[in-house]
C-alpha cells in the first residue's frame, strides 16, 4: 500500500507514516491483492495513519469485486463502491471474435473501485493496472514543486473530498468516451437492418450489444444513487464550514452527477434506436413481402382464365367450335391474348399495379 501525503503545494510519497506532516491530507491507495494478502495487517495500517477503525462489514465490500456501486456512512467515514470500466485488454481477442461484439461494447466489463472518505485522509482500493488511479498518482507527483503558476487542472487537491470527485470524474469520462464507437456501430447496424439489398444475419452480435446497454443503463443508474448521497453527505458534513470550498465541492459533485446522467440517458437512446431499427427491419420485410404475393396475385389471376380455356379446349368432346377449324388455334391464342390485356387495364385503373396498390381505388 503506498501512502501519499499531500499538501497545498505538493504531493510526497511517504515512506514512514510515524512522523506525517501536520498540513494536508493523506491518500491511502491499495490494490485488491494487497488487500486480501493480509486484511487485518492492512487495516491496523489505516488505522495507524488515519486513527480511524474500518468496519467487518465495509472491509467485505472493499474486497468484494462484484459489488454494484453503493454508498454508506458512518460517524467515522463514508464509503462508497464504484463500478469503473474494465479496459479491453482485459478481454482476450478470441472471446471478442467469438461473440463478434464491437470494440466499443466489448469494453463495457467493470471492476470496483472502494473509497473511504475520512476528514483528513481518503482510502482507495482497486484492481491491478487501474488507468485513472495511475494517471492521478503520476500527476500528484509529477505536480511537486510547481505550485507556482499552476492552474486548477494541475494543482493538488485542496481535501480529500476533492481528490475523490476528482477521481471518480475521471472514472466517468471513460464512459463518456463510449459514446462516439457505440453510436457509430449502432448507425451501421441500422444501415445494414434498412438495406434491401442484403441479408441482415448478425442478429447474436445485436442482441449482444442490446445487453451490454441494458448492463450499462443498470450501472449507470446505480452510480447516479451512489454518488447522489455522497453528494447528501458532503452537504451535511460540511454545514457551517467554509462556504467555499462546500460550493467547490458540490460543483464537483453536480458534475459527475452530470456525466452520470449522460451516460445513462445515451444509453437507453442508443437501446432505444437498436429496438426501432429492428421494428423497421421486420416492416420492411412484411411490405416486401406483401409486394411480393401481391405479384403473385396478379400472375396468378392473369393465368386462370388462360388455364380455363386450354381447359375447355382439352375436353374428350368429338365435336367442339373451333377444334376442326383452320384458324381455331389463332382464335384461341388471339382471345388469350385478349383476355390478359382486358385484365392489366382493368388491374391498371384499380392500382393493382402500382406501389399503392393495396390502397388503390375499390
Amino acid at each position: 500500500m503506498d501512502i501519499f501525503h499531500i499538501s497545498s503545494t505538493q504531493a510526497v510519497l511517504l515512506q514512514d507514516i510515524s512522523a506525517v506532516p501536520s498540513p494536508g491530507f493523506l491518500w491511502l491507495d491499495a490494490t485488491h491483492d494487497e488487500v486480501t494478502a493480509d486484511v487485518n495487517a492492512w487495516r491496523d495500517t489505516v488505522e495507524r495513519a488515519t486513527g480511524v477503525h474500518i468496519y467487518d462489514l465495509h472491509l467485505s465490500d472493499a474486497v468484494n469485486l462484484s459489488h454494484p456501486s453503493y454508498f454508506d456512512a458512518t460517524q467515522d467515514y463514508a464509503l462508497m463502491v464504484f463500478r469503473k470500466l474494465a479496459l479491453a485488454a482485459d478481454k482476450s481477442d478470441a472471446d471478442q471474435a467469438k461473440r463478434r461484439i464491437p470494440p466499443a461494447l466489448s469494453k463495457l466489463d467493470t471492476k470496483p473501485v472502494t473509497f473511504l472518505l475520512m476528514d483528513n485522509a481518503l482510502v482507495t482500493v482497486h484492481a491491478e493496472n487501474s488507468r485513472t488511479i495511475d494517471a492521478m498518482r503520476s500527476r500528484l507527483l509529477e505536480a511537486r514543486n510547481k505550485r507556482e503558476g499552476a492552474t486548477y487542472a494541475n494543482r493538488p487537491p485542496a481535501s480529500a473530498e476533492e481528490l475523490m470527485l476528482r477521481l471518480l470524474n475521471a472514472m466517468v469520462d471513460q464512459y463518456l468516451a463510449l459514446r462516439q464507437p457505440l453510436t457509430a456501430q449502432i448507425d451501421r447496424w441500422q444501415r445494414a437492418l434498412l438495406n434491401p439489398r442484403s441479408l441482415f444475419n448478425d442478429w447474436t452480435a445485436l442482441l449482444d450489444a442490446r445487453i451490454e446497454l441494458r448492463k450499462l443503463d443498470q450501472l449507470s443508474e446505480g452510480q447516479h444513487d451512489a454518488v447522489q448521497e455522497l453528494r447528501d453527505y458532503l452537504i451535511d458534513s460540511h454545514s457551517g464550514g467554509d462556504g467555499r470550498a462546500k460550493d467547490m465541492l458540490l460543483v464537483r459533485a453536480n458534475d459527475v452527477m452530470e456525466h452520470i446522467a449522460r451516460v445513462l440517458n445515451h444509453a437507453r437512446r442508443l437501446e432505444s434506436t437498436i429496438e426501432s431499427a429492428v421494428q423497421i427491419h421486420f416492416s420492411a420485410m412484411a411490405h416486401r413481402t406483401s409486394e411480393i404475393m401481391r405479384t403473385l396475385t396478379v400472375i396468378t389471376a392473369l393465368f386462370m382464365p388462360l388455364t380455363l380455356i386450354t381447359g375447355i379446349f382439352g375436353m374428350n368432346f368429338v365435336d367442339m367450335p373451333l377444334i376442326k377449324g383452320r384458324d381455331g388455334f389463332w382464335i384461341a391464342m388471339a382471345l388469350m391474348a385478349a383476355i390478359v390485356v382486358v385484365l392489366l387495364f382493368v388491374f391498371r385503373r384499380k392500382r393493382y399495379l402500382d406501389d399503392g396498390g393495396l390502397n388503390g381505388d375499390q
